[in-house]
Parts: C-alpha cells; structure tokens; sequence
C-alpha cells in the first residue's frame, strides 16, 4: 500500500501543471537537436533517472537525519499518526486550491538550460537532478507533506522515495515518446492529461482531507468513528 501510494502521488506530481511544463520543456529542449525518436526516448529515461535518483537521496537523507536522533525517532513513532492528521489536511487544501501558494519564477532554470544545451543527451540527467530539487509547491507538499511521513511510516528509507521518483518519471517518458512522434500529438495529449490531472488532484485532495480528519478525530481527540 505505501509503494503503490507513492507511485501514484508520483505520477499525480508530474502531471500537476507546474512539474508537467518544465518536465516537457526539458525533456524537449535537451533533444531538440536529436535527429531520431530513440534518442529522445533515451533523454526522457536519463532525465527520469536524474529526477528519481534525487528523490530518492533526500527521502534518504530526510528520514535517516529524522530517526537518527533517539529523542526524535521516539517522539515521531509516539506521534506520528497525531502528526499525519493535520498534516494531510493541509496537502488536501493546497490540492483541491483551498490554499493557494505562488511559485517563483523559473530564470535560473532557463539559465541552466542554456548551459547544458552544449552537453546534449548528457544534459538530461543533470536538468532531471535540479529540476527535481526546485521543488514548485504542489510537488513540495506531495514530498514533504506526504512522501516523507508514509517513508517514516512505513520504515522504508530506500523504496517509498524511489517508488516515488519512478513515478515522476512515467509521464515523462510518455510525452518524450509524443515529442519523438510530432508536437501535434503532444498538444493533443497535453490537452487530456491536464483534464485529467485536475480530476485526479482534486480527486486525491479530497481523500487527504477526509483521512486527515478522521486521524485528527481518532488520534488526537480520541473520537471513535466505528
């Protein structure tokens, strides 16, 4: 359940609209000078493996840094379910927009990318690792907000982050295969994927904020619902 969970949060992430627009205008800016659909193919797989590699070295470190203090380890364990609570409704409010958080503006991203463009199909893993720690907000509060407590959770340092990473990816590769094929394809495809990211994260919002109250009903106030 929790690897499933971060896949989906995952593949929920790339699509959102902030991740999904530099995903493909990386992908697509590296491989613009590609001759062949198999070589884009190639750079939406290194950019992916960048991006997973990143996820997977904070989770990591974030969660070995959290349980590596004995007081803290104790605390999280004791508290971790009263902790899940408020902290889902809070990632559940920021997906259904109840919460609006403004992202910073991408110059220094443009900027990499016009430095990596000379590195060719090697650029992709480096624009996979920084674009991956340039966390916009709706892939912060999946991340921090939820990634991170079900690895503490579910005591999985190494595959939770991974799983995690690999989901990100998914879309990825599909829309570095649409970029090979032609760009009317991806428009068309960009089209359903941003209807469908908007059900699905509303859809996935929702479910945060239900389960976050029904933790902040049991574990904190200590409400029995059954």
């Amino acid at each position: 359940m929790a690897l499933a969970s971060a896949l989906w949060l995952g593949i929920l992430t790339s699509l959102s609209p902030c991740p999904m627009a530099t995903n493909i205008a990386a992908v697509s800016f590296v491989s613009k000078r590609l001759s062949s659909a198999r070589h884009v193919f190639i750079t939406g797989i290194l950019y992916t493996l960048g991006r997973s590699l990143t996820y997977l070295v904070l989770g990591v470190l974030l969660s070995s840094s959290l349980l590596a203090a004995p007081h803290l380890s104790h605390l999280l364990q004791k508290h971790m379910n009263q902790l899940l609570g408020p902290v889902l409704i809070l990632v559940g409010m920021i997906l259904v927009e109840l919460i609006q958080v403004r992202s910073r503006g991408t110059a220094s991203a443009e900027s990499l990318q016009k430095k990596v463009e000379v590195m060719g199909i090697w650029g992709a893993p480096l624009l996979g690792v920084v674009f991956a720690a340039s966390f916009c907000p709706i892939s912060a509060a999946f991340f921090f907000g939820s990634v991170l407590p079900l690895t503490l959770r579910a005591n999985s340092r190494f595959l939770v982050p991974l799983v995690y990473g690999v989901g990100t990816g998914i879309p990825v590769l599909v829309f570095a295969v649409l970029i090979g094929a032609g760009g009317k394809k991806l428009g068309k495809a960009f089209t359903g994927v941003a209807a469908f990211e908007k059900w699905a994260r509303l859809a996935t919002g929702s479910i945060f904020i239900l389960v976050g109250i029904y933790y902040c009903l049991t574990y904190i106030f200590g409400f029995s619902l059954w």
